[in-house]
C-alpha cells in the first residue's frame, strides 16, 4: 500500500510539472497584458517600463523558473488585472466553487444512484422508461441552456429563487460559506441543480447499465438459489459490485464539476474560480490562468488517488491481489 501511494505521489509531481509548463507556455500567446493595463494610448517607453517591472522582458525559461519556484511555495505571482496576489484571489474564490461543486455532487449521487437502481430493477415499466428519457435530455442539453431554463421558470415566472450571486455568507476563519444562511442556500439551489443535471443523468445511466450486467452474473443466480430475499440480493450483493465503476466515474466527475463550473458560474454570476478564470482570459492575466489550471490538475490528481484507495474498501479482491 505504501509503495502504491508513493508511486502515485511521484506521478502527481510529474503531472503537475507538465501541466504548469504547458499552461505557462500556452498563455504567453493569449494577449499582451501590458497593453491591457496601460491602454492603446500608452507610449512605448511606458510599456517597456511596465514590462520590466512585471518581469515580462525576461526570456521564457527565466519567467517559467520564477513561476515554478513561486508555485512550489504556494505563490503564483501578482495578478496583472487586480494587482493582488494570485494565491489570495484563489483563496477568496475557492470556497464558492467548492461548495457549488460539492452541492452538485451530492445532488447527483443522492438522486442518480437510486434512480439508476430503480430503472434497472423496473426496466420496461413506465416510470423506468420516463427516467431514462429524462436522463437522455440531461446528457444532451448544454449546461448554459439548462441554467437559463431554470432561471426562466423559477426566477422569472414563479419568482421562488434568486437568479444570480451567492447571497449572504458567513465567515469562519479564512473560509466564507453560504451554507449557514437561508439566503445563501436559496442562491445555491439553481446553480447547483444546473451543474448537477449532467452528472446526475450520467450516474443514473451508468448505475442502470452496471446493475443489469451484475444481475446476470453467476454469483447472483447462486444467491437466489440459496433462497436469499430480493432485498439482500439487490442491495447486499448487486449494488455493492455495481459501485466499483461508479466510484471511478463519480470521482473524476467531482473534479470535472470544479473544473467545468465555468459555464454555470458565468450564467449565475457565481463568484467562484470559474468566473475569475473567464475574467483572467479576457484580460490576458497569465499568472491567474496558469494558477487556475495548476490547481485543477492538483484536484484531479488528489481525487484519482482517493478513488484508487476507495477501491480497497469496496472491492476485497484488490486487497488480496496487493498482498499476494
Amino acid at each position: 500500500m505504501l509503495a502504491f501511494v508513493l508511486r502515485r505521489l511521484l506521478q502527481a509531481v510529474v503531472v503537475m510539472m507538465t501541466v504548469g509548463f504547458l499552461a505557462f507556455m500556452l498563455f504567453q500567446h493569449v494577449g499582451d497584458p501590458v497593453t491591457s493595463l496601460l491602454g492603446q494610448d500608452a507610449t512605448q517607453e511606458q510599456k517597456d517600463r511596465l514590462r520590466k517591472e512585471l518581469g515580462l522582458d525576461q526570456p521564457f525559461p527565466v519567467q517559467f523558473a520564477v513561476f515554478a519556484g513561486n508555485a512550489v511555495r504556494g505563490e503564483f505571482g501578482i495578478s496583472l488585472r487586480q494587482g493582488r496576489k494570485v494565491s489570495a484571489l484563489i483563496a477568496d474564490r475557492f470556497p464558492a466553487t467548492f461548495e457549488l461543486a460539492l452541492a452538485a455532487a451530492v445532488l447527483a449521487l443522492l438522486i442518480g444512484i437510486p434512480l439508476g437502481v430503480y430503472a434497472a430493477l423496473r426496466r420496461g415499466r413506465f416510470g423506468a422508461q420516463l427516467a431514462m428519457a429524462v436522463s437522455l435530455l440531461g446528457v444532451s442539453l448544454p449546461t448554459f441552456l439548462i441554467g437559463i431554463l431554470l432561471i426562466l421558470v423559477f426566477s422569472v415566472f414563479l419568482g421562488w429563487l434568486p437568479s444570480f450571486g451567492r447571497g449572504d455568507t458567513v465567515q469562519i476563519g479564512g473560509w466564507s460559506t453560504g451554507l449557514l444562511s437561508a439566503d445563501g442556500l436559496l442562491h445555491l439551489i439553481l446553480p447547483a441543480l444546473t451543474l448537477a443535471v449532467f452528472q446526475l443523468a450520467l450516474i443514473m445511466r451508468l448505475v442502470r447499465a452496471e446493475m443489469l450486467e451484475v444481475l446476470r452474473a453467476d454469483y447472483i443466480k447462486f444467491a437466489r438459489a440459496r433462497g436469499l430475499h430480493d432485498r439482500a440480493v439487490y442491495f447486499g450483493h448487486a449494488l455493492k459490485n455495481t459501485l466499483v465503476p461508479v466510484i471511478t466515474i463519480t470521482g473524476l466527475q467531482l473534479g470535472g464539476l470544479i473544473a467545468f463550473a465555468i459555464v454555470t458560474e458565468t450564467v449565475f454570476q457565481w463568484p467562484g474560480m470559474g468566473l475569475l478564470f473567464i475574467q483572467a482570459v479576457q484580460f490576458a492575466d497569465v499568472p491567474v490562468m496558469a494558477a487556475y489550471l495548476c490547481l485543477i490538475a492538483l484536484i484531479f490528481v488528489l481525487i484519482n488517488l482517493a478513488v484508487d484507495l476507495l477501491y480497497f474498501a469496496v472491492d476485497p479482491r484488490l486487497r488480496i491481489e496487493r498482498t499476494t
